[in-house]
């Protein structure tokens, strides 16, 4: 992210309508700061008013659900696997709202900076300053706080359903619980390992770890170590009863088994030729996306590979099923948007191209059930789109990379900051008389 906020190192592009053409079309630099004492000045003493419309206005107005239900994000389902997650529906063809935005939707200026010296503390322009002096652009949802302790960055967050504690992981090889209500931390573990993703299934918390997977019983504190890998573990995932782990050389599967009391290894899928990083289940299926550039779509049932997508030319970083469909980002700067044709293969309907590569995807709805996607980018922001439309909403930022995004109840959501984490509430909606 770049945090310059000095005076003459960035340009910033304003719209030209409705200024007068006799004048540098450029704002004066100390007219915003309170100083200009030229008169008549050649640079603009207000800034630029925008054209009522727009290409984006100008678009299709449709919207992301004619029937006015929410779409819906793959269910977390128990760790026995008896709720069904939902996923690409291979009865269902091409949405043609993706990417298109009404009229109403407001596009997020992409000239925004954070105000570097307002970072360090230290900035003397105030209100009158050009940058921004908030960790946030956009409306409808607002920072609570902002919890720091871990030594290296952010790798997972994990807010268990149904507890008061929130569990994060980081690259300093340590898992820290803090109490959701007062936002103290209430104990550390050394793990012995770099944190490499993390998740939570029912009673169960899941950490991966390099040559290995932890597993606690938050119920009963019942520790578990899960053999097996080599090297880092970079995602995990349950469906049908499973836990899949991907690790540098491929996919593992865990059972766990009531009698003994204990997991036992239940498969290994093979198939990618570079290590696994993404994993998601929906509609019966596992999907892995990989180093190889490569998404592989698996039978949950007889955990053979059934297709192998190539469309991105990068790493396949995150996974997302949303209602239908199912999502893909890259470190080759596009989401890709797949559905079923009429053959059950999946195809690509859309694809949204961004500046940066993308390096997770997080689903949720905000207060008034829209659908809304999170999508962390390596350029230390985190831009939130409506969904279908692909809307801009607002953005998140960094002083790092964002590594990790929770969920939680009533309109709560978690994003990484470097050695620390933010905690973001989406405002209720204004009441109409």
């Amino acid at each position: 992210m770049d945090l310059d906020g000095g005076a003459g190192n960035n340009k910033r592009v304003f719209n030209r309508h409705g200024t007068d053409s006799s004048k540098n079309q450029k704002v004066c630099f100390h007219w915003r700061a309170g100083k200009c004492t030229r008169f008549p000045c050649s640079f603009l003493h207000s800034e630029p008013s925008h054209p009522s419309g727009s290409a984006a206005a100008a678009s299709s107005s449709s919207t992301a659900n004619g029937s006015g239900a929410p779409k819906r994000f793959a269910d977390d389902s128990r760790f026995s696997g008896s709720a069904q997650r939902r996923g690409p529906n291979f009865k269902n063809n091409h949405n043609n709202s993706w990417g298109r935005m009404g009229a109403n939707n407001k596009v997020v200026r992409k000239t925004e900076k954070v105000c570097n010296y307002w970072v360090q503390g230290n900035c003397t322009f105030g209100d009158k300053c050009r940058f921004l002096h908030s960790w946030s652009l956009g409306e409808g949802f607002s920072m609570l706080n902002h919890l720091d302790g871990h030594q290296k960055l952010l790798s997972g967050i994990v807010l268990p359903a149904g507890m008061d504690k929130l569990f994060t992981g980081s690259k300093d090889e340590t898992l820290r619980a803090w109490d959701a209500n007062s936002g103290q931390c209430t104990g550390v573990i050394n793990l012995g390992g770099e944190v490499g993703c993390m998740i939570s299934e029912g009673l169960w918390l899941f950490v991966g770890i390099p040559n290995a997977v932890k597993a606690w019983n938050t119920q009963t504190n019942q520790e578990f170590s899960l053999s097996g890998p080599a090297g880092q573990v970079y995602a995990m995932i349950v469906g049908n009863g499973l836990l899949f782990a991907g690790t540098q050389e491929g996919i593992l599967a865990w059972k766990f088994n009531a009698v003994t009391n204990s997991f036992e290894p239940a498969a290994s899928l093979k198939g990618h030729t570079l290590p696994v990083v993404s994993l998601m289940v929906g509609a019966n299926r596992l999907y892995s996306g990989s180093m190889d550039h490569s998404i592989k779509v698996w039978s949950l049932e007889t955990l053979q590979c059934l297709q192998t997508l190539t469309e991105h030319t990068n790493v396949v970083m995150s996974l997302l099923c949303w209602d239908q469909f199912l999502l893909s980002c890259s470190l080759d700067q596009t989401i890709k948007v797949w559905v079923a044709s009429e053959n059950g293969n999946l195809e690509v309907t859309y694809t949204h191209n961004e500046e940066h590569g993308l390096l997770n995807l997080r689903g949720m709805h905000d207060l008034e059930s829209k659908p809304v996607l999170l999508c962390a980018c390596n350029d230390n922001y985190v831009r939130l789109y409506d969904l279908p439309s692909f809307s801009e909403r607002g953005r998140i930022f960094a002083k790092q990379e964002i590594r990790a995004i929770e969920v939680g109840p009533s309109g709560l959501f978690f994003t990484g900051d470097g050695t620390g984490f933010k905690v973001w509430k989406w405002a209720e909606p204004v009441a109409t008389t």
